[in-house]
């Protein structure tokens, strides 16, 4: 008779690779990996005739082994093992498997499970997950249910299986990994799309305002916005949320928000910014970001604008080829509600014909000559682009910090504010002390005189402006204080002369010529105003603080 003994064998090995082949198949068309690799250790152990068995996998956050699928008398799902500790800890750390025929002999095996259950482990056989020399885990069996031990077969099984269950779990989080990029793709376009909803409308190229964003990324924690107000005046903002990514993309879409909804009601930049630093204190939940922010209210009837500045890079104003900046007045929005008051400073600016530029600290950190660009680099910037109309302008410094084609290493956005009227004949800003009035005099007469006035035109306007300026230092300020002065020819033959002071703002229903009967000192500087112009005109400065007077003389 033929021995029997090969004929088991080779009918063992064959259910073996059926046994691999089956496990292979359902592990890579595995949608639930749980549900797999419970079915799959249920199957193991009753092939290789285990009591118990168990899946353990690394955590990859905290190193710890943690049981994802187990089977047997006793459910241990969830248990977590400290790197290294126990039999399953031996094996991942070695990456090799092993067969442990007495567990209460060996040093590293842990009682734990079987002093809470009961349960008595007396033989374990361990193979590591392994996938290119990485171990993600370990697949476990207790106690072979005839009693006797685990032999070199069942280990060399296990090890096969252990590299496709390995395999398994790599493809399962890939796909989950993709999953996820998938989502964040659509919420970044998403995000994107809003952002872009927010920006301005397109504005017109004449249009006095205007502004341009270059997002470093899909998203941008930059923003700029522009509205105009039902009383000619043009509310702008600029901004820059610390942080990059989604979390920062919100914060830019709700301060954008909060600004475009207040700016309809503010009727000035400091308290608008004060309102909303204490609504994203209120609401932000303690993330530990902030918005460095700018906005101002922009006259284009007298080319002034009325300027806030919350940790903001210093708006700069270009003026007859000089530079100014305006640094901020109080720290970043949404760190502390206390450190915006309603009464922050705000900067009163006569443009008088030049350009008031607002940029984010992409542009002051972009690389220049091997270093950050810088303010002086920026200046520079805006100084070659000067002759170009406001649009090419922004978008040519835009395009040599960042060529078309290539991503910024921060968001790039710049903003532009001008004074489109006629360029002025005269604009100065002067101490309102009487000192200052000779030199005024001769300043104001050889304006009117270049612009082709006749002398006795500018002998009426010289004393127009004196009677006026007088009047602000006697009645206006009670000590030091500052007059911005412009005059202009404008179209169809007229001359324009604006005075604006920041002193208290006079009862305009008060201010009305003295009747030349009435004998005593003083009192005739509006009578002699309206003497030699034809038209005399007192309203409040757009700042809300302050006077404004324009004066019009026809030219013959």
């Amino acid at each position: 008779m033929s021995d029997p003994a090969p004929r088991r064998r080779s009918e063992s090995y064959h259910r073996q690779l059926d046994l691999i082949a089956e496990m292979s198949h359902e592990f890579a068309g595995s949608h639930d990996l749980g549900e797999t690799l419970q079915h799959g250790l249920r199957k193991v152990a009753e092939f290789i005739e285990a009591e118990a068995a168990s899946f353990f996998l690394v955590d990859e956050e905290t190193g710890d082994l943690v049981c994802q699928a187990c089977v047997g008398p006793v459910d241990i799902t969830g248990l977590r093992l400290a790197r290294g500790q126990g039999v399953v800890g031996r094996v991942v750390e070695q990456n090799v498997a092993t067969i442990v025929k007495d567990a209460a002999a060996d040093p590293h095996f842990g009682a734990l499970v079987d002093a809470r259950t009961g349960f008595t482990t007396r033989t374990i056989l361990c193979a590591p997950l392994s996938v290119q020399g990485q171990c993600l885990g370990a697949i476990e069996l207790i106690n072979k249910s005839d009693g006797r031990l685990f032999h070199p077969g069942d280990r060399q099984l296990l090890r096969v299986l252990g590299a496709s269950v390995a395999l398994a779990v790599v493809n399962a989080r890939l796909t989950k990994a993709m999953v996820e990029q998938e989502r964040l793709a659509r919420e970044l376009e998403l995000a994107a799309a809003i952002q872009r909803a927010m920006l301005p409308a397109h504005l017109s190229d004449d249009f006095p305002v205007l502004g341009i964003n270059h997002p470093a990324r899909q998203v941008s924690g930059d923003f700029f916005d522009i509205l105009k107000r039902p009383d000619g005046r043009i509310v702008f903002a600029i901004g820059d949320v610390s942080g990059k990514g989604i979390n920062a993309a919100l914060l830019m879409t709700k301060t954008c928000s909060l600004f475009r909804c207040l700016a309809k009601t503010f009727t000035r930049p400091g308290p608008l910014l004060a309102t909303i630093n204490a609504e994203l204190c209120e609401t932000s939940g303690g993330a530990g970001m902030f918005v460095t922010m700018a906005a101002g209210f922009f006259d284009p009837s007298c080319g002034a604008v009325l300027l806030a500045n919350a940790g903001h890079e210093p708006p700069l104003l270009l003026r007859n080829g000089n530079f100014t900046a305006f640094p901020a007045g109080v720290p970043p929005l949404g760190i502390d509600p206390d450190l915006v008051p309603a009464d922050m400073p705000e900067t009163w600016i006569a443009l008088g014909g030049g350009r008031l530029y607002l940029f984010t600290d992409g542009l002051t950190e972009a690389p220049g000559d091997g270093t950050m660009l810088g303010g002086d680099g920026i200046r520079r910037l805006l100084v070659e682009v000067a002759d170009l109309p406001a649009r090419e302008r922004l978008t040519s410094v835009i395009d040599r910090l960042a060529p078309p084609g290539q991503s910024p290493r921060d968001d790039l956005t710049l903003m532009v504010v001008e004074d489109r009227r006629v360029p002025p004949l005269l604009a100065v800003e002067f101490e309102a002390v009487p000192a200052c009035l000779c030199d005024l005099r001769r300043q104001v007469a050889m304006a009117v005189l270049s612009g082709g006035c006749q002398p006795t035109v500018a002998a009426d306007v010289v004393l127009a402006v004196d009677e006026a300026c007088q009047n602000i230092i006697r009645h206006g300020y009670n000590g030091p204080g500052v007059v911005e002065l412009e005059i202009r020819r404008e179209p169809g033959g007229r001359l324009e002369v604006q005075l604006i002071d920041f002193a208290t703002p006079a009862d305009l229903t008060k201010i009305k010529p003295r009747c030349l009967e009435d004998v005593r000192p003083g009192g005739l500087g509006l009578h002699f105003m309206q003497s030699v112009m034809d038209e005399v005109t007192f309203l409040p400065a757009p700042a809300g603080a302050g006077n404004l007077l324009k004066m019009i003389k026809a030219i013959p």
